[in-house]
C-alpha cells in the first residue's frame, strides 16, 4: 500500500477513538474518489475483525449474501446461515463478535454503506436496533461507518432523527487535498514538477488524491491531461458521467445547477439559479445544501448584504474543466491539449481558475498575511447599477470576488492573478483597481482601511505602478501547510 499523505488530522482523531473508553461509531464520509478507504486501511493496516463493501445498485438478496460471505471469512466458519433481512443478520454479527476476546477492541469496517440500504430495505433499522440494543451495552466495539454520498450519511447517520439520534460518537469529513499535500504526493513518487505545472495540475483535478495517482512522471503534463481526459481510453474521460450518479438520487437535478453555475464563473445567488434550472425551493435547497457537503460549491456573503445574498460558486475543478474542455472535445483530438495548453482561450480559463485555487487556500493566504489568529469574514462584493435605489451611486457596475475584512476594520481586496513571471500592473490597470476602490468606498460607504492584496505565483513586478499594491501572497504561501 502507497505511503499515507497528510490526513494527520483524521488520523488522531480515529486514534483518540481508539483509545477512549466507550464503544465507537464513527463516520467518514466525503466526496468520491477522495480516499476515504485509503484512509481507514492505512490507518488499521487491515487489521479489521469484520469488513464489509455495499454493492452499488445491487438488491438487498445481494448485500445480504456479500454479507454472509464475509462473516465466513472473517469468522472462518463455513456454517454460517443464509438471512432472509437485516435483522437476523445483524443478530448473527453480535452473537458471533461476542464469541471473540472481550479485552480487544473489535474494528467493524463498513464501507459504501448508502449502497448496501437497497430500496424498501431494513437496513438502518436494523443497523438502528444492533447500536442500541447490543454495542451501546458494550464498550469494546469501533463501528466505521465510511460512504461517498454525502447526502445519505448525513440524513441516515449524522442527522438522524430515530434510534441513531446523537449515536454518533465522531463525524470525519475528509477534504480534498491542499496544493502542499499534492506536492507531497508527488514527490513521494518520484515527480519533479515545479510548482507553477502543480497549480496547473490543480486546475483540472483539484485536490483529489484517486485523479492525482493517475498521472504518470515519465509524460509532461500536457501528456497526463491527454491520457487522462481525451483519449478514448482515458480514466477521467467518463469520470463525469459517474460522478454524479454515484453520489446522488436524481442526479439530473444536480447536474443541472452545476451545468449551470458552470456558464457563470463569478457566481450566482440562488434566486439566479433557482430562475435558470426551474428547480423549486425546497428542491434547491436541498441540492445546494449536498453539493456544498461534498465541496462541489462553495458560497460566499456578499460584503455588507444580508445571507439570502449569498453568492454560489462551482468549486469543483475537475467539473469546471469538464464543461469547459471535456464535454465538447471528447473524440475529437487525443492529444487537445497538447495542442491547445498554449492558447489564449486556455490563458483566459487559467486566470479564472487560478481564483478558485486561490480560494480553496483561505487559509494559506490569511497565514501569509499574517493574521491566522484574527477574526476575519471572507465575502465577495457586486455592483450593479440600478439595483439599489440610492441617488448617490455611481453608473458603472464593479464586482470583487475575494475580499477578507478583519477585526481591526481592515478589508484586503484581493486580486489573484496568474503568470509564469513577475505579474506587472500598467497604468492602465492601476486606474482601474483605483476607479472600482472608489465604487466600492461609494456603494458601501466604507471609509479607510481598505488595502490592494495580489495574489501571483511569482509575485508583482516593482514599477511605477506597483505602488498600489499594499501586500503580496506567492505561491510559496499557497503551498504552506
Amino acid at each position: 500500500m502507497e505511503r499515507r499523505i497528510g490526513r494527520d488530522r483524521e488520523c488522531e482523531e480515529l486514534s483518540r477513538a481508539m483509545e477512549s473508553s466507550r464503544s465507537e461509531f464513527v463516520v467518514l464520509y466525503g466526496r468520491r474518489r477522495i480516499g476515504k478507504t485509503f484512509l481507514v486501511r492505512s490507518f488499521f493496516k487491515d487489521r479489521f475483525d469484520f469488513h464489509y463493501v455495499g454493492a452499488h445498485k445491487a438488491k438487498t438478496g445481494v448485500q445480504l449474501q456479500n454479507f454472509r460471505k464475509a462473516l465466513i471469512r472473517y469468522g472462518d466458519n463455513a456454517n454460517v446461515p443464509a438471512f432472509s433481512n437485516w435483522m437476523e443478520a445483524f443478530e448473527y454479527l453480535a452473537s458471533w463478535l461476542e464469541r471473540l476476546d472481550s479485552t480487544k477492541r473489535k474494528i467493524l469496517f463498513f464501507d459504501e454503506m448508502p449502497w448496501i440500504d437497497a430500496k424498501q430495505s431494513d437496513f438502518v433499522a436494523a443497523l438502528e436496533y444492533f447500536w442500541n440494543s447490543w454495542v451501546a451495552m458494550r464498550d469494546d466495539i469501533f463501528l466505521i461507518a465510511c460512504g461517498s454520498a454525502t447526502s445519505w450519511m448525513a440524513d441516515k447517520l449524522i442527522d438522524n432523527p430515530g434510534g441513531l439520534h446523537n449515536r454518533i460518537t465522531r463525524r470525519i469529513y475528509l477534504r480534498p487535498f491542499t496544493l502542499h499535500e499534492c506536492e507531497e504526493y508527488l514527490e513521494s513518487r518520484g515527480f519533479d514538477w515545479d510548482r507553477y505545472q502543480i497549480i496547473q495540475c490543480y486546475m483540472a483535478l483539484g485536490g483529489v488524491p484517486f485523479y492525482w495517482s493517475l498521472l504518470e512522471k515519465e509524460f509532461s503534463l500536457p501528456q497526463n491531461i491527454d491520457r487522462l481526459c481525451f483519449r478514448m481510453d482515458g480514466m477521467l474521460r467518463t469520470e463525469f458521467d459517474e460522478l454524479y450518479s454515484a453520489l446522488f438520487s436524481n442526479a439530473e437535478r444536480y447536474i443541472s445547477v452545476v451545468r449551470t453555475l458552470a456558464n457563470h464563473r463569478e457566481g450566482m445567488t440562488r434566486e439566479e439559479i433557482m430562475e435558470a434550472t426551474r428547480l423549486t425551493g425546497g428542491n434547491l435547497s436541498k441540492v445546494l445544501k449536498n453539493l456544498e457537503r461534498c465541496d462541489f460549491i462553495t458560497s460566499y456573503a456578499q460584503f455588507g448584504l444580508k445571507s439570502k445574498s449569498a453568492i454560489i460558486r462551482l468549486s469543483d475543478f475537475y467539473t469546471l474543466f469538464y464543461f469547459k474542455f471535456i464535454h465538447d472535445e471528447r473524440g475529437h483530438d487525443d492529444d487537445y491539449w497538447l495542442h491547445h495548453y498554449l492558447t489564449q482561450s486556455v490563458a483566459i480559463w487559467q486566470g479564472l481558475t487560478f481564483e478558485l485555487v486561490c480560494l480553496a487556500h483561505l487559509p494559506q493566504i490569511k497565514k501569509a498575511l499574517g493574521i491566522s489568529g484574527m477574526e476575519t469574514q471572507v465575502s465577495a462584493w457586486r455592483y450593479t447599477p440600478g439595483k439599489i435605489s440610492r441617488q448617490d451611486l455611481p453608473e458603472k457596475g464593479a464586482q470583487i470576488d475575494l475580499l477578507i475584512a478583519r477585526a481591526d476594520k481592515i478589508v484586503h481586496l484581493c486580486e489573484a492573478k496568474f503568470s509564469e513571471g513577475k505579474y506587472v500592473i500598467t497604468k492602465e490597470y492601476e486606474q482601474h483597481l483605483r476607479e472600482r476602490l472608489e465604487i466600492f468606498r461609494q456603494v458601501t460607504r466604507k471609509n479607510g482601511g481598505m488595502v490592494h492584496t495580489f495574489i501571483t505565483p511569482q509575485g508583482v513586478a516593482n514599477g511605477s505602478h506597483s505602488s498600489i499594491v499594499h501586500s503580496e501572497v506567492t505561491a510559496d504561501d499557497l503551498f504552506a501547510e
